[in-house]
């Protein structure tokens, strides 16, 4: 779960910590093409900046850290006032007296992280509830659909291509392609987006993969919904969310067997 309150409390320190910290790349990064044929200060060889608006390197910087720090404050933004945050800038900069000591802003950081916390575990258990009862209905009348199977433990299933191999078993480690989405359609994983199947251990995946993997036979393609039990559940990362059916194609192309010892 992504701590929202943390955005301001890095967000000046990140912005300038953004061109120190950055390691140079172990290839030079493609030259985009407005930046062609400009020097350090972005002009072109007739003097004309490559940057409308920004004629000068001081200004494209400051632009570029304004950039960063609204970028950083996007998700609170309903939260701050920008004239303010512009007005304690200001003041820190200018070396003048500030309306806070150190202690007080420390004091109210806390207390709005602590805000921020509760807004999010609210807005994560009205998601997850929301989630689950969509599930449940999709999974009802899903599995009333022919050629769908529906295991013991909640998981439905298709056959799509019959597979004429051997199936893996609950230590073993499988070669798959596969595309995961959510019930809207949304696609949030893909091997074949990638370009190359993936390999991992039955052991080391979502009790609904376990399960549905153990049932194909290789050379063969399933389609698999996977409840939010079997999945990720409310712990989901933020692409799926909590309690959400899981919708997976698989292709099993090889079963892995583990190194022995």
């Amino acid at each position: 779960m992504k701590p929202v309150a943390r955005a301001t409390a890095v967000a000046v320190a990140s912005v300038l910590a953004l061109a120190a910290c950055q390691k140079p790349a172990d290839k030079p990064a493609a030259t985009s093409e407005a930046a062609k044929g400009t020097d350090a200060s972005g002009k072109d060889a007739t003097g004309k900046s490559q940057y409308p608006g920004l004629p000068t390197e001081k200004e494209q910087i400051s632009y570029t850290i304004g950039l960063a720090m609204g970028k950083q404050l996007t998700e609170i933004k309903d939260e701050i006032n920008v004239d303010t945050v512009v007005k304690a800038m200001r003041a820190q900069l200018a070396g003048e007296k500030v309306l806070l000591t150190e202690d007080q802003a420390k004091a109210i950081f806390e207390s709005f992280g602590q805000k921020m916390q509760a807004k999010q575990i609210a807005k994560m258990m009205a998601d997850a509830k929301a989630n689950q009862e969509k599930g449940d209905k999709f999974l009802a009348e899903n599995g009333k659909k022919p050629g769908v199977v529906t295991t013991a433990s909640g998981l439905e299933y298709q056959v799509l291509t019959e597979g004429t191999g051997a199936k893996p078993g609950p230590k073993d480690g499988v070669k798959v392609h596969y595309k995961g989405t959510l019930l809207d359609g949304k696609t949030f994983d893909s091997s074949y987006d990638r370009g190359q199947p993936a390999v991992m251990p039955l052991e080391g995946v979502i009790p609904g993969w376990s399960e549905g993997l153990q049932l194909m036979k290789v050379g063969g393609k399933t389609k698999f919904w996977i409840p939010a039990k079997l999945a990720y559940g409310e712990q989901a990362p933020p692409m799926i969310g909590p309690n959400q059916v899981l919708v997976f194609e698989v292709e099993l192309l090889d079963i892995v067997k583990p190194a022995t010892k």
